[in-house]
């Protein structure tokens, strides 16, 4: 079954020209960056999120804002680590669809260059050349729109784990402890 389905990847990728191969390596890397990513936060941050946790449940001052700021430190550190490979993967999203363009536009010149040479009389010659015109550009826009898909289920996963460490550390004010002995104390 793949190996019918190899001759027409590769017959797509010549009618395609140079631009498609660029395309397939962004591809590539966003498959690559988003499972990465997917791995970190499921198996990697999952470890290092436990480790954090129980760390902080040992602490003795959880109450001041020493402990605020260790607290925000922590989850600052944290978010930058989430985070790390996403701006990569908006990158590589943005650039498909100007690869796809530029696809076209190479297409293009080969239109006008069947052109230059054999006029508008051979349409078979041209619009071999608005195919490969075409190809680029369609999967430009794949791509885009897959990696777009890839970067917000990671988002979603990142925010997720996130939200989820910044409320497994807990942080109670001075000022709420001392209202909670006072209410214990009226009781």
């Amino acid at each position: 079954m793949f190996s019918d389905f190899l001759p027409s990847i590769h017959h797509l990728f010549n009618q395609g020209g140079n631009v498609l191969w660029a395309i397939a390596v962004v591809a590539f890397v966003i498959i690559f960056l988003a499972a990465e990513r997917f791995l970190f936060i499921t198996v990697s941050f999952k470890k290092q999120k436990q480790d954090i946790v129980r760390n902080w449940r040992h602490r003795n001052d959880t109450h001041s804002w020493f402990a605020y700021q260790i607290r925000e430190s922590i989850l600052a550190d944290n978010n930058l680590q989430l985070n790390n490979a996403l701006w990569l993967i908006k990158a590589c999203v943005l650039v498909c669809p100007l690869l796809g363009l530029l696809g076209t536009v190479t297409g293009m010149i080969s239109v006008f260059d069947v052109l230059s040479y054999s006029g508008t009389g051979n349409p078979r010659l041209m619009a071999a050349g608005i195919f490969q015109a075409t190809i680029p550009t369609m999967a430009g826009m794949v791509v885009a729109i897959i990696g777009l898909i890839l970067r917000q289920q990671v988002l979603r996963l990142v925010r997720k784990a996130h939200s989820q460490l910044a409320h497994q550390l807990h942080f109670e004010s001075a000022i709420a402890d001392s209202h909670l002995q006072l209410t214990k104390g009226v009781s």
